[in-house]
């Protein structure tokens, strides 16, 4: 959240200051990234409230809490962001062009953007420094698609869009005032309206996917058949699936294989060890039911995505430390 309480900071005062450069100057330009900032300003809202309405304890209604808030105002972020931003931004560039007017005291928004852009800089350097202690190995674009939590990769693209667009206001406004050509002006702003465009797209096709519902990534999904299957309890794996209810609260579920000689007691006690081990690797982990069951090959569905997610998750090491599994007496 640091990164987000920077960017709306920054935001903040960047939106006032174009809107006043806009005053001045008449520039379409300037008056699409006021608005812009505007947008982007909301957007940090929105998330700070997801986030504290995420936080609310589990009621009967919600038995699973209300975790995935962050994704449903992670949405709206991107809604936002293409109604308010992108298609104001559109629409002022197209009757700019149409009807192009002059632009007045054009050094002031030049000393706007600049700011803006050391400003929009700052809160940038804020989301890569937060994202680089999650990030991993993994490259910016993948980090972007698979992150979890939807604060880090909405601001990310806010701020490269909000860069990108700067630079688009600037060639705008330096092309108009060079050429004395007013519809230079509101090209800049149509291209800024096709830039937000393009990232609320983006950041809509990453929060639908989570607030769908989005397995685990592939380590951790290793992680939990690992600790699954390497206890002395002789479990095995059949199946897996798991959904992320909030960036850091996953639900597991999963069914086991167990020795068909073994009482209910014994079976009992190996999954509440089972159990204790995934919550011990994946501290995330906090709702998990394991289903025992006696297992036969013959019954397994590889194109089932759940076996494949074990399958995948092993990568061909046998299950835990089974060597004979009995003939099933109940289903695969």
């Amino acid at each position: 959240m640091r990164a987000v309480f920077a960017a709306l900071a920054a935001n903040l005062a960047i939106a006032v200051t174009k809107f006043v450069a806009f005053v001045i100057t008449g520039s379409a330009s300037m008056l699409a990234e006021s608005v812009h900032s505007v947008a982007d300003t909301g957007n940090q809202l929105l998330l700070i409230i997801g986030r504290g309405r995420a936080r609310r304890p589990r009621s009967q209604a919600h038995p699973f809490g209300f975790g995935r808030e962050r994704y449903f105002y992670g949405s709206v972020v991107s809604v936002m962001l293409f109604t308010v931003g992108a298609a104001f931004s559109i629409f002022d560039g197209i009757r700019k062009i149409g009807s192009p007017e002059p632009i007045h005291d054009s050094l002031v928004a030049f000393i706007v953007l600049g700011v803006a852009a050391v400003m929009e800089g700052f809160s940038l350097r804020t989301g890569i420094a937060e994202s680089d202690r999650v990030r991993g190995g993994r490259s910016w674009w993948t980090f972007i698609r698979q992150a979890k939590a939807p604060e880090l990769p909405v601001v990310l693209l806010e701020d490269i869009a909000a860069l990108v667009g700067l630079a688009f206001a600037f060639a705008g406004v330096a092309l108009s005032v060079a050429t004395g050509n007013g519809r230079w002006d509101g090209a800049g702003s149509l291209a800024i309206g096709v830039l937000l465009a393009t990232a609320a797209a983006i950041l809509a096709v990453e929060t639908k996917s989570m607030l769908i519902g989005e397995a685990a990534s592939t380590e951790v999904q290793q992680q939990i058949v690992a600790a699954l299957e390497d206890g002395p309890e002789m479990l095995g794996v059949i199946h897996l699936r798991t959904l992320h209810l909030s960036p850091d609260s996953l639900l597991v579920t999963a069914k086991v294989a167990v020795r068909g000689d073994e009482t209910a007691s014994q079976v009992a006690a190996g999954i509440d060890a089972a159990e204790q081990r995934v919550r011990a690797a994946v501290p995330i982990a906090a709702t998990i039911y394991l289903e025992p069951d006696v297992y036969h090959p013959s019954l397994a569905d590889r194109a089932d995505p759940s076996i494949q997610a074990v399958l995948r998750s092993r990568g061909g090491r046998p299950a835990g430390r089974h060597r004979v599994l009995k003939p099933p007496e109940s289903g695969g």
